[in-house]
């Protein structure tokens, strides 16, 4: 079937279910991976909270229904061959029924048994890196920079964060794309080095950022004098 003549509806295997993976809106963290049958496809459309098929109860459920722990559907894609579903959802609470954000947070050797359990399966390299601020603060290493930043006072953060503001600003006004990347990534770095000293994870930034999308920042004069 060409790409053009596809429609948006699942197919459903054998067994009437679709593998359904989940993740989290905000920074594109895997938080569980269940199966839909047709009800809970539609469910899941319906409410707005996702919904799965049991195969081990062999009943309908919705995440949550029991612990509150829902995931608000925020968006759905389909696979290139529509056999498999991508939810991007806002989870209330943990997902994982351990009370682990993800279901994933068992890291794997190639080579031995399952490690020790971790909890950094999710977030991207702002997480990486955050984990690794969060470290140096916890046990600072000597010749280390974050570290040196860390164990001085707050205004050593403060001043790099404004120099590397400064940087950027210039190298917009220079309007060169590497340089714009190059000074962009020490300014995130350093925004990460003061987050981090203040015990601020990422994902609380993510959260005020999700709290804004899709609304406008503009205020009228009139919504400004009605409150006044």
């Amino acid at each position: 079937m060409s790409e053009t003549t596809k429609t948006n509806t699942p197919k459903f295997d054998a067994q009437g279910l679709l593998p359904c993976i989940v993740q989290d809106w905000l920074d594109g963290t895997v938080l569980m991976v269940g199966f839909m049958n047709q009800e809970a496809w539609d469910l899941t459309q319906q409410t707005q909270r996702v919904h799965f098929w049991s195969r081990s109860r062999q009943q309908l459920w919705k995440k949550g229904e029991t612990s509150g722990h829902e995931l608000l559907l925020k968006e759905v894609f389909l696979d290139c061959d529509q056999d498999t579903v991508l939810v991007k959802a806002q989870p209330i609470g943990p997902t994982c029924h351990t009370g682990a954000r993800s279901c994933f947070f068992t890291p794997m050797s190639s080579t031995s048994a399952p490690a020790t359990p971790s909890g950094t399966a999710w977030g991207g390299v702002t997480q990486r890196l955050f984990e690794m601020v969060s470290d140096r603060k916890a046990h600072p290493t000597s010749g280390s920079y974050v570290s040196t930043l860390l164990q001085g006072d707050v205004d050593r953060i403060l001043k790099k964060v404004v120099e590397e503001a400064g940087e950027v600003v210039l190298a917009g006004k220079n309007a060169n794309r590497e340089e714009i990347i190059y000074e962009m990534a020490d300014l995130w770095f350093h925004t990460l080095v003061m987050l981090g000293h203040f015990s601020i994870p990422p994902e609380e930034i993510y959260l005020e950022l999700g709290k804004r999308f899709g609304k406008s920042g503009i205020r009228t004069v009139d919504a400004e004098a009605s409150h006044g």
